[in-house]
């Protein structure tokens, strides 16, 4: 193996316009262009993700500012991204052998702009109905949605021996966005930014102000840099596929099973980041010194990010089928362990719910790293495109699911039930992926 290939060089082999491109050839794939798209789509990604947790750092502070919001509106506030998101991968899993690399991660960044800019302007006045919050937040979707397109794109660029660190590492990078957004617009909101201070800010009931309108105000800049990157920096390669060949996959019992350890990872993983501060407020909010939801709900998301990130490359050692069935032992531990705290006779019960939390999106990391490692591995170059865009269609449902989940039932029956399904899908792992003999080792 040319050593030149996987630092940055450019293959002698590879024709110019990329006509003969083959990342398991190293004579013909640019390791250059390779992380070059990697690092670019990781920095939109995390924009995306900020975008797609825009509302649950908005949401909570709505009512403090003229809203008239009951705690159901609220859950399906910051529910419907979820929802978005999900249906929108389902059409982002087809784009990236249609459209190209280039074309689809500007188009990815440009239309994060609309439900930044939304949220900017429906802060600023609490008449606005019900019904149109509902349209922004389900507009704010299109930052979940473009992950299936963008992680399905750069595994175009990787060979398979590379592909558990350059899908963990943009992945797991890329969800830092989640805690970025959560603990960004706290802090954001605060003060008058430069260039925004002509803005009124709004008044709080309890008559502070506040410049809620810098949370979707402060990213547009960096989104329109992202655009900006992709249209000169990126390139198309062959990868081709109609909507008929990408169908494919739905015919293979492998894309179902690994549907159902993504929906386990990280949609427990995305849906408890969404709704952690919300379950913070309606069980301990109660309390005398209750915590403060905002303070506690960025570090589970930023803590399963890093833990995926840091996972990938240990993926491409030990292989990706481990890691999902270790992470999934791990977050049915940390269910059962929250369960314990959800119906709490005192404050200081909340200790064990956060270390129960942090147990589940700490080994989310794990399971989110092993199966991205697991696809490229187990279906071909096309088909692991689109499993992989359809899986994450599949995961991306897990705001809205949980959210629907804690507006019908308690935090308690809740966290039993996810306990369970995590279960069955670490026996999922074990039995197909993990134990000697299995039928696809990946």
């Amino acid at each position: 193996m040319d050593a030149k290939a996987d630092i940055g060089g450019v293959s002698a082999g590879l024709k110019s316009d990329l006509s003969n491109w083959n990342p398991e050839n190293p004579e013909t794939w640019d390791s250059k262009l390779a992380w070059r798209t990697l690092w670019i789509t990781t920095y939109t990604m995390i924009l995306a993700f900020a975008t797609w947790y825009l509302v649950s750092a908005i949401a909570p502070r709505l009512n403090d500012i003229g809203y008239d919001l009951t705690d159901q509106q609220l859950y399906w506030l910051v529910a419907l991204p979820g929802l978005a998101g999900g249906l929108i991968r389902l059409v982002f899993m087809f784009l990236p052998p249609i459209l190209g690399t280039r074309t689809l991660v500007t188009l990815s960044a440009l239309l994060l702009v609309l439900p930044m800019l939304g949220w900017t302007f429906a802060v600023r006045d609490p008449t606005i109905p019900f019904w149109f919050l509902m349209t922004l937040s389900f507009s704010a979707g299109v930052g979940g949605g473009s992950f299936s397109g963008l992680m399905a794109s750069t595994s175009y660029f990787f060979p398979k021996r590379l592909s558990g660190t350059a899908l963990g590492l943009q992945a797991g990078i890329g969800n830092f966005g989640i805690g970025v957004v959560q603990l960004l617009v706290p802090w954001v909101v605060g003060f008058g930014l430069l260039g925004t201070a002509a803005l009124t800010p709004q008044s709080q009931t309890d008559g502070t102000l506040v410049w809620l309108h810098n949370g979707g105000l402060v990213l547009i800049p960096w989104v329109l840099l992202a655009a900006v990157a992709a249209i000169v920096f990126l390139r198309r390669v062959p990868v081709t596929a109609n909507f008929r060949q990408q169908l494919d996959i739905f015919r293979l019992k492998h894309t179902w099973i690994m549907s159902a350890l993504y929906l386990m990872s990280f949609g427990a993983f995305s849906g408890l980041a969404a709704q952690t501060g919300l379950i913070i407020r309606n069980v301990y909010g109660g309390f005398e010194n209750a915590p403060n939801p905002l303070a506690w709900a960025w570090i589970g998301p930023l803590l399963g990010a890093g833990i995926r990130a840091a996972c990938g490359p240990l993926c491409d050692k030990w292989g990706g089928a481990i890691f999902t069935f270790i992470g999934g032992l791990g977050m049915t531990l940390g269910t059962v362990v929250t369960a314990f705290f959800l119906t709490p006779t005192s404050v200081n019960q909340f200790w064990g719910f956060l270390t129960g939390m942090m147990i589940i999106f700490f080994f989310s990391g794990f399971a989110n790293a092993g199966t991205f490692k697991q696809m490229p591995m187990i279906f071909t170059k096309v088909q692991a495109g689109g499993t992989i865009g359809w899986t994450a269609s599949i995961g991306a449902f897990g705001p809205f699911l949980v959210g629907m989940a804690l507006s019908v039932m308690s935090p308690l029956a809740f966290f039993i039930v996810c306990a369970i399904w995590c279960a069955v899908c670490s026996w999922l792992a074990w039995w197909y992926y993990t134990r000697p003999n299995a039928e696809k080792p990946s």
